[in-house]
């Protein structure tokens, strides 16, 4: 890492790694889905994020130029190497709680990866691009749902309240600039998140209200996944996630 540009390579790792943990929280519902419709649709969606994870660790490997690839950096690094943020790695719970963690997620992620796309970094622009796109797809989808969840049964609106007051304490990490951020912001290679939070605002309130939800301000806000501090839930979906690859070194996706 001496000779690579050190902010570059942590905020791509901390894009990758978001990506692949969520995308690997949503392929653990294959098989298990509400629906076989809605079970598909969850593959689909894990895959989108699979596939934007991939493009960034390509190009953090490039970035590090350790020969470091895609598979290694995937798969061979422990949870403190870790930077993705906490929310995503929350467990999927009921399909009340993957709906509000997807969502929060992907209002973040939208408007995210719109204003990446503008990047003066190619590659980060390029992901951004094609990013922007899925994600407005599954804000749309996670949104739709979360209305059906709240404004539906007692039951199926208990479950969506009590979802939405457990995961809403990990929204402010998706909004934090560090020296990194400020870096990467400086050169015009990064988009100032701080700017996307009174819209993510907006689409929360507009949601929260058709699905006649109370968003309960957080006592506590939770951070530190990007950073390398991570909760136990981490380590062990990094143990189910690696065990083929470090059971048979070599294997590639």
């Amino acid at each position: 890492m001496d000779d690579a540009d050190k902010p570059l390579l942590i905020y791509t790792l901390r894009l990758a790694d978001t990506a692949l943990v969520l995308g690997h929280r949503l392929s653990e519902w294959s098989g298990y889905g509400p629906t076989l419709e809605e079970d598909i649709a969850l593959s689909n969606l894990g895959l989108d994020l699979i596939g934007q994870a991939r493009l960034l660790y390509d190009y953090a490997g490039k970035v590090e130029g350790k020969g470091r690839d895609e598979d290694t950096l995937a798969y061979l690094r422990d949870a403190p190497d870790y930077r993705n943020v906490l929310l995503v790695e929350q467990p999927n719970g009921d399909f009340a709680m993957t709906v509000v963690r997807q969502f929060l997620y992907a209002a973040y992620a939208a408007p995210f990866h719109e204003a990446l796309a503008h990047s003066q970094d190619v590659v980060l622009a390029g992901v951004g691009q094609k990013a922007a796109k899925e994600m407005v797809y599954h804000l749309h989808h996670a949104g739709e749902w979360l209305i059906r969840l709240g404004d539906g049964t007692v039951e199926s609106r208990l479950r969506a309240q009590k979802a939405l007051d457990g995961l809403l304490p990990y929204v402010d990490e998706l909004f934090a600039v560090d020296g990194v951020d400020q870096d990467l912001i400086d050169r015009g290679m990064a988009p100032d998140v701080r700017m996307l939070r009174e819209g993510y605002e907006a689409t929360l309130d507009y949601v929260l209200r058709e699905a006649t939800l109370q968003r309960n301000p957080p006592v506590l806000h939770q951070s530190g996944g990007r950073d390398g501090q991570h909760s136990e839930h981490l380590v062990s979906l990094l143990t189910d996630m690696q065990s083929l690859h470090r059971a048979h070194p070599g294997v590639v996706w």
